[in-house]
């Protein structure tokens, strides 16, 4: 399979991970991080089907990082994980509704630039 399309897997992975934790969270709602609350915030997150689900993600783009690792040059694949914080935003923006201002454009542009160089380099 082709390293980049398995990069990218993983970056999918990884913006996935992130919105369903971020969903869980919500549900969960603000807390206060305090010995009283570890257990039954724990439950609760230990139970969300999101946070479960956020963390499988997780696992999985592991599994597929290491797959990547094995085929391309850690200095070459690794700015290319900065493509999460596009996509993430993105995500953000379309499913739950987060802004995207001039500044966080201009910003992802300059990600998108730069992983642009960087495979320009391989």
């Amino acid at each position: 399979m082709n390293p980049f399309i398995l990069i990218l897997t993983g970056v999918m992975l990884n913006a996935a991970a992130q919105m369903l934790l971020k969903i869980g969270m919500g549900r969960i709602g603000h807390f206060d991080l305090t010995i009283a609350n570890a257990l039954p915030v724990g439950l609760q997150a230990a139970t969300s089907l999101p946070i479960i689900g956020g963390l499988l993600c997780y696992v999985i783009s592991i599994v597929v990082w290491m797959v990547v690792l094995s085929r391309v040059e850690v200095s070459m694949a690794y700015p290319m994980v900065s493509l999460g914080y596009v996509v993430t935003a993105l995500a953000a923006y379309f499913w739950l509704g987060e802004q995207l201002g001039p500044m966080r454009l201009a910003g992802i542009a300059v990600i998108l630039i730069g992983v642009w160089m960087v495979g320009k380099t391989a």
